[in-house]
């Protein structure tokens, strides 16, 4: 018996690991995002949209694996616990790879050479670089299961949603010219997309709290009481 749980523990062990190499998969397409974006390179978006199958494959993998745990093995506690944080994990994995190919989408939009605004594309790949950090923060602070780095990464992605608003006020003073207008608008469904990807790595960061505590709890609601009834 004491084989058996040892085997299960080894094989829980991988599957975290697993899922948890699914953010640097993440991070790899949204670096190939970035780029796509800084050059307006068509060829390399469309080649992150076909990737996405590799990140869903992860998903469906791991996701399979777990729920096979649970009804063969039948775990209890911190055990259960984990199992929980990590199908919630994955799932904010995908909508992450989701949302790489929502951006990667609309880049094609605006042709080869659209009429770009430099400082907005800065903002963006600002963003995206901040988000990147937080993408590898959440991974970290899952694998050492370290409450204070999750809870850190409510302030980091401030620092995106106040970039995110710059976007949107320069989008606004951008003028009349109707094409660079568009472009505008094709970029703060960049920028909102890259928000969406800050936002899944807090949502680990809350898993954390939840597998170490066994309490779940928004962390938004730790740092924004007022705006929570």
């Amino acid at each position: 018996m004491a084989g058996i749980r040892v085997e299960y523990q080894e094989e829980l062990k991988a599957l975290e690991a697993s899922a948890l190499g699914g953010l640097d998969l993440v991070s790899a397409a949204l670096g190939r995002t970035l780029e796509a974006i800084e050059h307006q390179d068509i060829e390399l978006a469309q080649i992150v949209v076909a990737d996405d199958d590799r990140i869903d494959g992860r998903y469906l993998e791991v996701h399979q694996a777990l729920i096979t745990l649970l009804a063969t093995q039948s775990p209890v506690a911190t055990d259960l616990r984990l199992i929980a944080a990590m199908l919630h994990v994955l799932k904010n994995i995908e909508r992450m790879g989701d949302q790489c190919v929502n951006i990667c989408k609309v880049i094609p939009m605006s042709g080869h050479e659209p009429p770009a605004d430099e400082e907005m594309v800065k903002l963006i790949l600002t963003m995206g670089s901040h988000t990147k950090a937080l993408i590898s923060q959440s991974k970290r602070a899952f694998e050492e299961r370290n409450i204070e780095m999750a809870r850190d990464l409510v302030d980091r992605d401030d620092v995106v949603d106040e970039l995110n608003r710059d976007c949107f006020r320069l989008a606004l003073a951008i003028g009349d010219d109707a094409d660079k207008r568009e472009w505008a608008m094709t970029m703060l469904l960049t920028a909102r997309a890259i928000e969406r990807i800050a936002d899944n790595a807090v949502d680990i960061g809350e898993q954390v709290a939840f597998v170490v505590t066994g309490l779940f709890r928004e962390f938004e609601d730790a740092s924004h009481p007022d705006q929570h009834g």
